[in-house]
């Protein structure tokens, strides 16, 4: 078998390529007990693609330059840098534990533990590996096909969302993921996802406001982790690791295209790395992307002309610095800027259609929204040693801004006098959290005990402001659709400035009973001041039969208080419902509208989470993780169905806003997920070729328990939540997602082979047929050159034999075309080039 891959690899890259300077470097590689060390990375610097691991012995050769600088990394130990031809053959890693900057690991606050001995799954990604072999080129779609239970779905027509998509772990919602910056709370997108998406009702993060050259990597924490780091901390955590380095300066240039020739893509990053004072530094990233629009119109009639990817243009900018003050403490500061502006285009307004003015567009039109997208953020704090407890005092503020505006458009109220574009006002977040984290190690206590505490306090601020006038306002008698076509504005009674507070507690414990068993125990309190207290716990523990073989598994709680935008977002909004154009109105619960329809206040979601499975290194080179996970959560908040004009208890209400339909937030039922992550990874070495396999994958089940309504409700249980509102709910992820990897480096040529497997989705279309998609396969593939260790060249290709999702009919989808937004996409094939250099 692993003559064949070598086959297969030389006669698909053909590679043949020698060097007089070049020399083999092998060696064992320990801790400074000298035990032997899987998995620590050796690679060529500036080109982490050519490299390779240590194997189950902590053995490791490969090919490299004599003259390249090699880095030994592992997490939790210092990391070294060698002259490749001074590397020597057997080598002790020290410890960064006593290091007051020492690696922490999200999942565990103890810092003598690495990722590999955490009694929870946790995903570690390199940012530097993986986007050096792969043409995507946000952090959403990155994840989604190197995490197998993370998801995410590009959306088409569906407002903001088209520029910020609605990601999610395990299948559970946006909101449900908690996402850490250095360890430090990010703050959530002002969007609330509404329109043709998955999520509805929902408000997430936008992983893509941070610049993918300022981070070293992502740990993902696929567990329940309330009790650990927030009460919203459901589905998991992920946790960013922004750079460090002081190397000196690497740019990445690319630029990539679909096959049907759209889509074009440009990105520019700048990364600075240098000392700052005596034993600091500065890592500075600079960005600029550009995604053009897509379009796969079908072919026969449909109410758009265009249909697929938004247009995307940003910069954004990032900092990370630390200085030493003093021997024991260090002052930190970490942060960024960044701004984005989309441009989608709504549904088709036709020729005769009562929304356009024939003297203004005697063709029809189709309006164009517009969003420009601002994100700002800065962490800053002290890190001291005091009698060995470290203790971090932090401050971190975050703010999100979106301002609407549609142009190519009209308000047909306004006859032929009617403007062309329009400012449709905005909606923004704010989130300041003032933290203390205290932590101590024992070593005298059992086999080694490890305290942390700490406390929060949060301020989060929600608003919205009006656009002008003639952007909402109806200057008819009725008769004729007021408002800017596409995108109604927000009015002067949607405008709101909400605020809250959260005082938080948390103690975290772990311990080593003996050298094989280790326990965990954490406790949160959380008080918001709109929804009172909330005390989450958790339990979790991992047994070393051996060093080939443990079992790990975990117990905990979670809660999670609505948002701000649930309990205070309002708008009328267009909506196309199988190709009739209609205003919707969404109205907070306490509003009038929502109390004659006998809406039930909101209140918070409250779940339990269970985890157990075991982490094996089966022969040399390969290893195994199997975790089995139970989420349930009770009181799940989503977006209810259409209230429609006609309904006895609200439809003369509706009549006189100028509405058809009506939308609220609400606690609609109980949900119970089932579900199992499989990683399997193996590394061989055949004379100077390395290869590195993989196989991960994630097999996700959703139940939903019955709809939830109160005795003014009852009978209306398929308007609250039916079955369509349902569907979108259970797609949140596929059954089922594998990758399957493989990676192969010889001398200054890596290659990468990625093949996609998406499980069947089926979702209702709006005639109430159940659409199916089929199952699909797509192959990613990349080559990498390294001309030398400051110049590297790659170019690939995403789903390389065009694959697109089942077709169905155009004129029953949510997007209008022939299929709806799921996992896999529906652009086709993605082909792309790149360069890094570093100076």
């Amino acid at each position: 078998m692993k003559h064949l891959v070598l086959l297969l690899s030389i006669l698909l890259f053909n590679t043949f390529t020698s060097f007089a300077s070049d020399i083999q470097i092998s060696g064992i590689i320990t801790d400074e007990n000298g035990e032997a060390i899987p998995g620590v990375m050796i690679f060529e610097k500036g080109n982490s693609a050519h490299g390779t691991t240590t194997n189950f012995n902590g053995e490791y050769h490969f090919i490299v330059d004599e003259e390249a600088v090699v880095v030994i990394r592992y997490m939790g130990y210092q990391t070294e840098e060698i002259l490749a031809k001074d590397v020597p053959q057997s080598f002790k890693l020290t410890q960064e534990a006593q290091q007051l900057d020492a690696i922490e690991i999200v999942g565990t606050r103890s810092q003598n533990r690495t990722v590999t001995e955490s009694p929870v799954a946790i995903d570690v990604i390199n940012l530097e590996n993986v986007t050096a072999a792969t043409g995507q080129l946000d952090m959403n779609q990155l994840l989604q096909y190197v995490a197998p239970s993370f998801n995410a779905q590009r959306q088409s027509g569906a407002d903001g969302s088209d520029h910020v998509d609605p990601a999610t772990l395990r299948g559970l919602g946006p909101d449900q993921t908690l996402v850490l910056i250095n360890g430090k709370r990010r703050h959530q997108s002002s969007l609330v996802n509404l329109v043709g998406t998955r999520g509805r009702g929902n408000t997430g993060t936008d992983l893509n406001a941070i610049p993918m050259a300022a981070i070293e990597r992502i740990e993902i924490l696929r567990d329940g982790a309330s009790a650990q780091y927030g009460s919203d901390a459901i589905a998991g955590v992920i946790n960013i690791v922004l750079k460090k380095n002081t190397d000196g300066v690497a740019v990445n240039v690319g630029t990539g295209v679909t096959s049907e020739g759209d889509g074009e893509s440009a990105n520019v990053d700048v990364n600075y790395g240098t000392e700052l004072g005596k034993g600091g530094f500065i890592n500075l990233t600079g960005q600029y992307q550009h995604r053009g629009r897509t379009n796969r119109m079908p072919e026969e009639e449909t109410f758009r002309n265009y249909i697929g990817d938004a247009l995307s243009t940003g910069f954004g900018g990032f900092v990370n610095a630390g200085l030493p003050l003093s021997e024991n403490t260090e002052a930190y500061v970490f942060g960024g800027a960044s701004v984005r502006h989309g441009e989608s285009y709504a549904w088709t307004r036709e020729a005769d259609d009562d929304r356009n003015v024939p003297e203004i567009y005697p063709n029809g039109f189709d309006p164009n929204i517009i969003s420009d997208i601002a994100d700002y953020s800065v962490s800053a704090g002290v890190k001291t040693n005091i009698k060995d407890w470290k203790v971090d005092f932090n401050n971190t503020f975050g703010y999100n801004e979106f301002k609407y505006s549609v142009d190519q458009t009209l308000n047909a109220s306004l006859g032929a006098n009617s403007p062309t574009s329009f400012y449709s006002g905005k909606h923004y977040l704010s989130q300041n959290v003032t933290g203390v984290d205290i932590s101590k190690y024992f070593d005298g206590f059992l086999n080694g005990l490890n305290i942390a505490f700490g406390s929060e306090f949060r301020i989060d601020t929600y608003g919205i402001g009006a656009g002008e006038e003639a952007s909402y306002k109806n200057y008819s008698d009725g008769s004729v659709p007021g408002g800017a076509q596409g995108f109604p504005g927000f009015r002067p009674e949607n405008e709101v400035n909400a605020q809250r507070t959260n005082v938080a507690l948390y103690l975290d414990i772990e311990t080593d009973i003996t050298d094989k068993w280790m326990i965990a125990v954490a406790g949160r309190y959380e008080n918001y001041s709109d929804f009172g207290g909330t005390l989450n716990g958790k339990i979790a523990s991992r047994y070393e039969f051996s060093k080939a073989f443990a079992v790990r598994g975990a117990v905990s709680t979670g809660f999670r208080a609505p948002s701000l935008a649930q309990k205070h977002y309002s708008s009328i909004f267009t909506d196309v419902v199988g190709g009739v154009t209609m205003e919707k109105v969404i109205t907070p619960n306490d509003s009038e509208l929502a109390k004659a329809l006998g809406m039930p206040e909101l209140k918070q979601e409250k779940a339990f989470n269970a985890s157990l499975g075991f982490t094996a290194n089966l022969l040399d080179g390969l290893s195994l993780t199997v975790d089995g996970y139970y989420v349930a959560i009770d009181d799940r908040i989503v977006l209810t169905g259409a209230f429609e004009d006609t309904d006895p208890e609200i439809g003369d209400e509706l009549k006189e806003l100028d509405v058809s339909a009506a939308q609220f937030f609400t606690n609609a039922l109980d949900t119970r997920t089932l579900g199992l992550d499989v990683v399997l990874a193996y590394s061989f070495d055949i004379d100077a070729h390395n290869f590195t396999t993989s196989v991960a994958g994630n097999i996700n089940r959703m139940e939903l328990g019955d709809i939830t309504t109160n005795e003014k409700l009852t009978g209306k249980e398929d308007i609250y939540f039916g079955e369509r509102e349902q569907m979108f709910l259970l797609a949140s992820a596929p059954n089922h997602k594998f990758n399957y990897t493989i990676n192969h480096s010889y001398k200054k040529l890596a290659t990468m082979i990625r093949l996609n497997q998406f499980s069947s989705v089926e979702l209702m279309d709006w005639d109430g047929e159940i659409d199916h998609y089929a199952g699909r396969l797509t192959t990613d593939i990349a080559i990498t050159y390294s001309f030398n260790p400051k110049l590297r060249w790659t170019i690939g290709g995403n789903n390389i034999f065009n694959v697109y999702p089942t077709k169905q009919d155009p004129l029953s989808t949510e997007t209008a075309g022939y299929w709806d937004p799921v996992q896999m996409g529906f652009n086709g094939a993605y082909f792309y080039t790149k360069f890094g250099i570093n100076f």
